[in-house]
């Protein structure tokens, strides 16, 4: 009896380290180095784990969506992101039509497009601050149109490339939440037609 307890303790301390060790060195890690973090980013990691548990989908996690309002075409949301780019500071940098896919089932990609926007000034800074934020740039605004008809504009939400490390600096923090901003109200007056 004595030697099925020490062996179940035993199976149970391997179970237990195998799977939880990395949660608990992610836990570990956030209660001990947290003053050294940005005042926002266990919330912003907390909300990015929420949703990869909530959907399982890590891409969706890191992502901003607005829908786009009924009667407003792919073209339409083109004249308006080139309209709004200017007013928010930022420089489109490039445009593509992925596709369009004509006899699209309901919940299929019927059409696809992409454009990349840029503040080049602020880019600058931040690729002398750090060369990794290089991998966010140019921002991105998706289209996507199903076969029935929805439609939405998808970006990075910036939150945690701001606020996920360290605090930046003043003027950096500043130039990064122009951006943030921008990225945020383009697709949002996009999806309803604003110029």
């Amino acid at each position: 009896m004595k030697k099925n307890i020490i062996t179940a303790l035993i199976a149970l301390s391997v179970a237990f380290f195998a799977t939880g060790c990395s949660t608990m060195h992610m836990g570990w890690t956030a209660v001990t180095q947290q003053h050294k973090l940005d005042d926002g980013a266990m919330p912003a990691y907390d909300d990015m784990f929420t949703k990869v548990a909530k959907y399982g989908d890590p891409a969706r996690a890191m992502m901003k969506e607005w829908k786009v309002d009924e009667g407003i075409s792919g073209d339409d949301v083109r004249e308006s992101i080139a309209a709004l780019t200017e007013e928010y500071n930022m420089r489109l940098t490039g445009y593509v039509k992925m596709y369009t896919k004509e006899d699209a089932k309901p919940n299929e990609v019927k059409e696809a497009r992409i454009w990349s926007l840029c503040n080049l000034t602020t880019a600058k800074v931040f690729l002398n601050y750090s060369r990794y934020y290089g991998g966010f740039m140019p921002c991105r605004i998706m289209y996507i149109r199903y076969g029935n008809g929805d439609a939405y504009l998808i970006s990075m939400d910036m939150t945690l490339a701001i606020h996920g490390g360290y605090t930046l600096p003043p003027e950096m923090l500043k130039m990064a939440t122009l951006v943030k901003t921008a990225m945020e109200k383009i697709p949002e007056r996009a999806a309803q037609g604003d110029f």
